[in-house]
């Protein structure tokens, strides 16, 4: 990782030619041919500055003179290295468009072959069977085998593996076979439906990091360097001082070389310039140094919503969620049907997401994410203050461990009293204080208990908070599995229902996806008949870009990443 020190960055540049020249030296004994005009990357230094400016690198002409789409990127590159990218939002981005899994996802999440031309599932959903492209050479000309799988899954499956412990985790758990050349199985534990979705993970080449381990990996050469299978290669890293500022990436030969792939891409260069924060990089987007900035929270939206950029929206992968804590001994009247069916009708979410959060967020109908293959969300039903009051006079408000129904209140007394958990954001805030004057209709007393992020997070993790609004990530996985959220018993607020949790349980363990999306559909039933939790908004995400690049198109976003999905379609005019 690259941190400033000059002496640090020439230690780097060494163990970088020092690697060219290993691999040179292994393609010279490699039967496959390289791909024509394939330069090896390269490491241009820029005179040192004290502050680096990615706006004042300029191109060299060649690449002026050819479609090129240049974006701002926030941060720094540390490993272009598909195992470990997801520590660190710049290698993801800049990743995606150097490697592919076995498979991709499509438009609305679903799983679709990739370096696998096709799979076979055992009846039992415990054994999966890939039969791998036999038209994949890397970009080095080398070609794609069952033995590049193996290594991949086997530095995951290290207990020196450097990257997310959950990742290496899971694949812990699974056991992987090389059947042939192009032909690996795999086998769990038990069956899991969102298989295919953890294949998606880029692949790494065997060849080029032969005799590397889990250990060495972060610290290899190759991070700087990378070899992938995917449309764009890496044409050079561009310096300041001792800093990266650029990376260039141009189409990669030998993907275009496949059958069914255009010969030509109407980018023939992407740019990535570097920023240390947003305000540099929205600056840059202003004075025409780049093309293109992504938001990363709602308030970079309503930046990027004032540029004179075309702006395409898309759903974060997140949903904003009130949640109920059914554990805590004070507020056990959650785990009444009841009382969170009286809340839940009581509530009128639509003007207050539209008065608060308008074009940074839109309403929430469902825990899970439009765009999505098993979106499907059920109904909600109307606000009706007399249904709810009749819904809260009949409930048991059990509490402190009683089953009892408490002895009638004073006149007046608020029939329930809680405190409400909000991250101290002034649209938040503002939606806290709106629900809870809503619910007061109800005789319901709610305070609102406005904290910092690392407080919220801290507090939710710990069950200490009635009830609270929380953003449920759903980034990384385009699978719609939400077992994690909403499991009986293992969640935020210890939610505790039977129904949903057998809906997620088959769902999950159903590889058959007509079985799933079933499944799926029928949970996001019993979500909104048993007022599990209450959505609330779906945070947009947005992409301004040039009018100069058209064919820009926004599909369902497990990620930033994926808004590169279609990326091969996008034309410079």
């Amino acid at each position: 990782m690259l941190r400033g020190f000059r002496w640090q960055f020439l230690v780097l540049v060494t163990a970088f030619l020092l690697f060219a020249a290993s691999l040179m030296t292994r393609l010279t004994s490699t039967p496959a041919p390289l791909p024509t005009n394939t330069p090896a990357p390269t490491l241009i230094a820029e005179v040192p500055t004290a502050l680096p400016t990615p706006a004042a690198v300029d191109l060299p002409q060649t690449v002026n003179s050819i479609p090129t789409l240049s974006e701002a990127l926030i941060g720094q590159v540390q490993r272009l290295n598909p195992l470990l990218a997801n520590l660190n939002p710049v290698d993801q981005d800049i990743s995606s468009l150097i490697f592919e899994g076995l498979t991709r996802i499509n438009a609305f999440g679903e799983a679709v072959p990739s370096l696998a031309r096709r799979w076979f599932i055992s009846s039992d959903g415990l054994e999966y069977v890939f039969e791998l492209r036999e038209d994949v050479l890397w970009q080095d000309g080398t070609p794609f085998t069952g033995a590049d799988v193996l290594y991949t899954i086997g530095l995951l499956q290290s207990p020196d593996f450097p990257g997310e412990p959950e990742l290496a985790a899971f694949w812990r758990t699974v056991e992987i076979q090389q059947l042939g050349l192009h032909l690996v199985r795999f086998r769990l534990t038990q069956s899991l439906g969102s298989f295919l979705d953890h294949l998606r993970i880029g692949i790494l080449p065997e060849h080029a990091l032969r005799g590397t381990n889990a250990t060495g990996i972060a610290s290899h050469p190759f991070n700087l360097a990378p070899i992938g299978t995917g449309p764009y290669q890496l044409e050079a890293l561009r310096t300041s001082g001792d800093q990266i500022v650029q990376i260039d990436l141009r189409p990669a030969p030998t993907y275009r070389a496949r059958p069914g792939v255009q010969s030509s891409f109407g980018l023939e260069r992407l740019s990535f310039r570097l920023y240390p924060s947003f305000e540099a990089a929205l600056n840059a987007v202003n004075n025409g140094d780049v093309m293109a900035l992504a938001s990363r929270n709602r308030a970079e939206r309503a930046a990027l919503l004032n540029s004179d950029l075309n702006i395409y929206t898309g759903i974060e992968p997140s949903v904003g969620v009130l949640l109920f804590n059914w554990e805590r001994e004070t507020t056990r009247y959650f785990n009444e049907l009841r009382v969170r069916g009286a809340l839940q009708r009581s509530l009128d979410r639509n003007g207050i997401i539209e008065r608060n959060l308008l074009n940074q967020a839109v309403l929430a109908d469902s825990p899970l994410l439009p765009g999505s293959w098993a979106y499907e969300p059920a109904p909600w039903p109307a606000v009706d203050l007399n249904a709810a009051r009749e819904l809260l006079a009949t409930a048991r408000l059990r509490t402190s461990g009683s089953d009892e129904t408490p002895e009638p209140t004073v006149s007046g007394a608020p029939i329930l009293s809680f405190s409400l958990l909000v991250l101290d954001e002034p649209a938040l805030v503002q939606i806290a204080t709106e629900i809870a004057a809503q619910w007061s209709q109800l005789n319901v007393q709610v305070t609102v208990d406005a904290v910092s992020a690392a407080t919220l997070q801290q507090r939710l993790e710990s069950g200490d908070f009635d009830a609270a609004i929380a953003e449920l990530s759903l980034s990384g996985s385009a699978d719609p599995d939400v077992y994690q959220f909403w499991d009986q018993g293992r969640n935020y607020g210890g939610v505790n229902d039977r129904r949903t949790a057998e809906d997620l349980e088959r769902a999950r363990r159903d590889p058959n996806g007509l079985n799933r999306a079933e499944f799926y559909r029928q949970f996001q039933v019993d979500f909104v008949e048993r007022a599990i939790a209450i959505p609330l908004y779906y945070p947009l995400f947005t992409y301004a870009v040039s009018p100069q690049i058209s064919g820009v198109q926004l599909g369902f976003l497990s990620s930033p990443a994926s808004r590169f999905l279609t990326i091969t379609d996008w034309v410079s005019q």
